[in-house]
Formats: C-alpha cells, sequence, structure tokens
C-alpha cells in the first residue's frame, strides 16, 4: 500500500477443517479501500475451495457478492462444506 491510499481492515473467520488448514481461526487483513472478497480470497489461495463447495459469507449474508467492495470492518466468514449422512 502506498503513501496516500486509504486502507480498511478486515476479519476473515475459518470454520471446520480450514481453520485447521490455515492454522487461525480468525485473521485481520489490511487492504486498499475498494478490495474485493474475491481479492481476498485469491489472496490466501483459496480459491479451488470455492469450487468444492466452499460457501462465504460477507457481514451475516451467506451468498453475497464476492465482486463488491468491502468496507473498513467487514467479516468474511468461510463456511466448510456440509456432509449430511
Amino acid at each position: 500500500m502506498g503513501e496516500g491510499d486509504l486502507a480498511i481492515k478486515v476479519k476473515m473467520l475459518f470454520f471446520g477443517p480450514l481453520a485447521e488448514a490455515m492454522g487461525e481461526r480468525e485473521i485481520e487483513v489490511a487492504m486498499l479501500q475498494g478490495s474485493t472478497a474475491r481479492q481476498l480470497i485469491d489472496r490466501f489461495r483459496l480459491t479451488p475451495m470455492l469450487d468444492s463447495g466452499l460457501r462465504v459469507a460477507i457481514d451475516g449474508v451467506v451468498g453475497a457478492n464476492l465482486d463488491a467492495s468491502l468496507s473498513d470492518a467487514s467479516e468474511i466468514v468461510f463456511l466448510p462444506p456440509v456432509s449430511g449422512g
């Protein structure tokens, strides 16, 4: 981030096996204002998991638009696929 760029801070929350894989349940990330959840997903190399059923909630909305700009203090929750039986 360059001088004069406006930054936001977002919180990522991980559940289930993803929390174990990430080694954290919660991560705070600084991003440029106007950044999207998709950019965050790319940054943490989670894109392949989207194809495997990973669901994403942004500020409590499951299935929110991943290409919409995030707000300061947004909460992005990564929910693993649920298997029934």
